[in-house]
């Protein structure tokens, strides 16, 4: 797997001047900093001269991509959301022009084992920052990131579309779904002036190299690369909204730019997904990646006391294409590549590809006439 080529300058030791420039020199708070989308996020802010206070749990010491991230920069803060009175003073101290909040508990098995503590950090967490920005007038726009598995999800392969009711079966789902319905009440009741507005966005299914949380298809395979171990494939028939990390991040990023913007139409709910035939059973996913990293081995097991996950689901993502005019990049194939590269490059060779990666999705983007811009 060799690194593609890029006709544009390298820009990894330069700001990047795209989303308008809205970001250089603002104030930025990144939430759940030093998680898997929340570092990539971060990272990506830095190099287009935000100023970041990012804030998060304390590390637990385990490998994270925050953690082997060696360019990062920002200022970052140890900070539990639950904490009103202490979030609330890291808000009111940094004083954020634009905020993306992406701290959450994000997975769904885990979410049966510490039921409370997923509502408690994905609803009252939530809920705890609004009441800061509330707080806080320089605050102009703030992104709020939730779930594609916010939607009640019937299963029937018709596409989840943003105006769709909020459920959710298992406990992180209707987490998530609450998280929803709060931000739409505090939108309403607190921040219709437009003085700082307020989006939700919904993704689908990231991938990436640097994810290395529990329970997770691709952190399990590429685990049991490195090691040697074959990984278990509980559920293949499973369908998902597969896309890189990237693809939502430049999605969050035009968002809130708009919303920085004043532009109060793009106040509201938004999807971030791939295109619908890029919504892949697992089982399919397993056999690509096998082609981009062949150490990869793997077993189906079913589980008979698994526990309830939706077994299909898919997103409908023209309002963001149509309205917004976010487009995604790079195709599933090529994702898949990305991230099995990324691990490749990680566990065999001591390498973070984190920022060379970003530099090539940028080159597509532009290749393909997408600059994020007016």
């Amino acid at each position: 797997m060799g690194k593609r080529q890029c006709a544009v300058d390298p820009f990894l030791e330069k700001e990047l001047i795209m989303f308008d420039n809205i970001y250089a020199g603002r104030r930025v708070l990144v939430t759940g900093d030093s998680g898997f989308k929340g570092s990539f996020l971060a990272l990506w802010l830095q190099q287009l001269g935000a100023e970041i206070c990012g804030i998060s749990l304390p590390m637990p010491g385990e490998l994270s991509h925050f953690a082997v991230l060696k360019e990062r920069r920002w200022n970052h803060v140890d900070c539990d959301i639950r904490d009103r009175e202490k979030l609330a003073a890291v808000v009111r101290d940094f004083a954020p022009e634009v905020v993306f909040h992406l701290a959450a508990q994000p997975l769904v098995r885990l979410s049966y084992r510490e039921s409370a503590a997923t509502f408690d950090t994905n609803v009252i967490g939530t809920l705890n920052l609004l009441e800061a920005l509330r707080q806080t007038p320089e605050v102009r726009a703030a992104v709020i990131v939730t779930s594609d598995k916010c939607y009640e999800n019937r299963e029937d392969g018709i596409p989840c579309v943003e105006s769709d009711p909020m459920g959710g079966f298992d406990p992180y789902s209707a987490s998530k779904g609450c998280a929803e319905l709060v931000v739409s009440c505090y939108r309403n009741s607190f921040f219709a002036d437009g003085k700082c507005l307020i989006a939700s966005a919904r993704a689908g299914n990231v991938i990436g190299g640097g994810d290395w949380a529990d329970d997770r298809l691709i952190p399990d395979l590429m685990r049991g690369a490195a090691s040697g171990v074959e990984a278990v494939i509980r559920h293949p028939e499973a369908v998902r909204p597969w896309q890189h990390v990237f693809e939502p991040l430049s999605g969050y990023l035009l968002l809130g730019a708009r919303l920085y913007q004043g532009r109060s139409e793009f106040a509201g709910g938004w999807n971030f997904g791939p295109l619908d035939d890029e919504s892949l059973p697992v089982g399919e996913v397993v056999q690509i990646m096998q082609r981009f990293w062949e150490k990869l081995k793997y077993r189906i097991e079913a589980d008979p006391e698994a526990l309830h996950e939706a077994k299909l689901l898919r997103l409908n993502c023209r309002k963001s294409r149509d309205v917004l005019a976010w487009h995604g990049v790079w195709n599933i194939e090529t994702a898949l590549e990305m991230t099995a590269r990324w691990y490749a490059a990680f566990y065999e060779e001591q390498k973070v590809l984190s920022l060379p990666m970003l530099e090539e999705y940028i080159c597509a983007a532009q290749k393909k006439g997408l600059i994020w811009t007016k």
